[in-house]
């Protein structure tokens, strides 16, 4: 039977422009579930509507879950692919294949465009004058580039202006971290030729720093400057050990990306590897989502668009496992993102196949790995969850876990906190934060009260999707006291019926309201990480957001006193200086040369 809905498609269809441009697909709740995008939009998107014999068992799903569509128009495909790389990106889409996290990865900033330049991670790329270098595979990783670095090549780590005039240096400088130029031990010029040395070793010219490193030292020696010659033979066998584990049996040369994958039934593990120079300086895997029903050629197309999207370096060739679709609309695009012309290339042979080769091996262990882990981590959480109904006597399985904390110094600006676990797996999209407003003093009690009231009473009028789901289990952040003060108000809201248990820091207590002792739950077994993951959730939330409201009271409470600075004043002078701290200690001169604050305007920030 056909409906008004499907009808109503059937009308829109006739109406779409042959044009090229980007189509998005949503659900019944308005949800986009796919985005795509077409040379011709009428052709591509009718195409989902034919005959199921014609489509793909993932066309005929993703058709029968389309309730409906809207489309963007571009100026070319190209453009379409860009805009495609963007939405894929913003909503995620159920039926796209999807860089997991790819928001996430960090990278190193190496802030060129300062006069001090500092080497920072960050996980925003921004088109600000400084140089990115990445993206790495997780923190752990980058933290140990970052630290190989400040061994070899010490530079700052603080973030004020300098100026060279400082009494006492910071640890760093005693145990040869910083070189100091806050006390004036350094010059511009010579910090500069360190930072210039740390950008041509993450450019993987290693031979050229080690070359003029050679040099120097050789220059010092000759001046009897014996301590500064030892400090620079440190850094030059600190290269070569780092030179010595990239050689590999290649006659590769030039600046190269490799990139392999291996998929399972659910996910792709893909593999990067990073050639400059002729050696293999560095390597990243991404995890693919939603690749189930996908060729190979089309993940790889897929991971191509979404990392190089935002990678802050293209390469002039691409050595590829696997040929991607869209040849030549890719190489335009990437062209235009390089400023030189790019090279996607299928080796069949010699040194660049043995090279995929390597990649694809490594991307087989680390899906298996990956796979492994997740599997484990699938048992235990089911048995932690099955652990938690029969040692907290609930009547099913806690599916999603609500947990709450406070945060607030001496009273001051409380917040709360709704952290949610939905199959012993946090849930950030769901996560609530709370100003508190009925209470003004220290009363934890009065606060999570308050709290849970605003929960169970107000969050159905709201219209709130994620707060109309009703837990398996509320977990507060405290002991016996808060437990009660949480469970009177569930009552008091019609929750009784909820599930409610509490966790104390102390000895890792938890309790249940018609228990007098702690629960039987064993330390460190799997229904216990559980609480302790959900409850370190809840209180990481809440400090982040309490030190949000601080951090804005204290600039309030200096800056916006002063006539003459707003909001637009106010951002520029924290972003250029950091801190309100900073701004203090910074000469007038610097405060007048920032746009929009005169030297009257200076002079009254440095009376604050």
């Amino acid at each position: 039977m056909i409906n008004s809905k499907t009808i109503q498609l059937r009308e829109r269809l006739k109406t779409l422009p042959n044009n090229p441009g980007v189509y998005l697909f949503k659900d019944s709740d308005d949800k986009v579930i796919y985005v795509g995008k077409a040379i011709n939009l009428s052709n591509r998107i009718k195409s989902y509507f034919g005959p199921p014999e014609n489509m793909s068992a993932k066309g005929c799903r993703l058709a029968s879950s389309v309730n409906d569509f809207e489309f963007i128009i571009t100026a070319s495909e190209q453009e379409a692919l860009v805009l495609e790389c963007t939405l894929i990106k913003k909503h995620h889409p159920h039926y796209n294949i999807n860089l997991k996290d790819d928001k996430t990865y960090p990278y190193l900033k190496i802030t060129t465009n300062e006069n001090w330049p500092g080497i920072y991670i960050t996980r925003h790329l921004k088109n600000d004058g400084a140089k990115y270098f990445g993206p790495f595979p997780g923190v752990s990783s980058i933290h140990k580039t970052l630290n190989f670095l400040r061994k070899t090549f010490p530079f700052r780590s603080c973030t004020g202006p300098i100026h060279g005039t400082k009494k006492q240096p910071c640890l760093n400088f005693h145990i040869h971290r910083c070189p100091g130029p806050c006390i004036g031990a350094i010059s511009p010029g010579e910090y500069r030729e360190t930072l210039n040395q740390i950008i041509l070793f993450m450019e993987g010219r290693q031979e050229t720093v080690r070359r003029e490193l050679n040099r120097k030292m050789e220059a010092t020696s000759r001046q009897l400057q014996f301590e500064k010659a030892a400090l620079l033979r440190d850094q030059i066998q600190a290269i070569e050990e780092v030179i010595a584990r990239q050689k590999i049996a290649t006659s590769l040369k030039g600046e190269q990306d490799v990139i392999a994958l291996a998929k399972d039934s659910k996910q792709a593990y893909v593999e990067v590897f990073f050639i400059r120079g002729g050696k293999i300086t560095g390597h990243s895997h991404f995890i693919m989502e939603g690749t189930s029903d996908e060729e190979p050629e089309q993940v790889l197309t897929s991971f191509v668009k979404q990392y190089y999207s935002s990678a802050p370096h293209i390469p002039p060739t691409i050595l590829l496992q696997y040929p991607v679709y869209e040849i030549p609309i890719l190489k335009q695009w990437l062209k235009k993102k390089r400023g030189g012309s790019v090279k996607l290339l299928v080796p069949q042979k010699g040194g660049k196949k043995q090279l995929i080769k390597t990649a694809e091996e490594n991307a087989v262990k680390g899906l298996q790995l990956i796979s492994t882990n997740q599997r484990v981590r699938r048992d235990t959480i089911t048995v932690g969850l099955q652990e938690l109904k029969e040692k907290l006597r609930l009547p099913r399985i806690p599916v999603r876990i609500e947990c709450y904390d406070i945060s607030c110094t001496q009273g001051t600006l409380p917040t709360g906190s709704m952290t949610v676990m939905e199959k012993g797996i946090p849930s950030p999209p769901q996560y609530r934060r709370f100003r508190i407003r009925s209470v003004n003093h220290i009363d934890d009690y009065a606060m999570i009260q308050e709290v849970l009231r605003r929960r169970f009473q107000t969050a159905p009028d709201k219209g709130d999707s994620y707060l109309s789901a009703l837990p398996d289990l509320v977990l507060i952040d405290g002991g016996k006291g808060h437990l009660n003060a949480a469970f009177s108000v569930l009552r008091e809201c019609g929750a009784g019926t909820i599930p409610v248990a509490s966790i104390a820091k102390q000895n890792e207590d938890v309790f249940v309201p018609d228990g007098a002792e702690p629960v039987d739950l064993a330390k460190n077994s799997p229904g216990q990480s559980i609480l302790q993951r959900a409850r370190d959730e809840a209180h990481r939330f809440a400090i982040s957001y309490h030190r949000k409201l601080r951090s804005g009271a204290s600039t309030a409470s200096s800056l916006d006193s002063i006539s003459g600075i707003g909001p637009k004043r106010r951002t520029l002078l924290i972003k250029k200086f950091g801190s309100v701290r900073a701004i203090k200690e910074t000469p007038e001169r610097e405060l007048a040369e920032v746009p929009g604050i005169s030297p009257s305007l200076a002079r009254k920030i440095k009376e604050l």
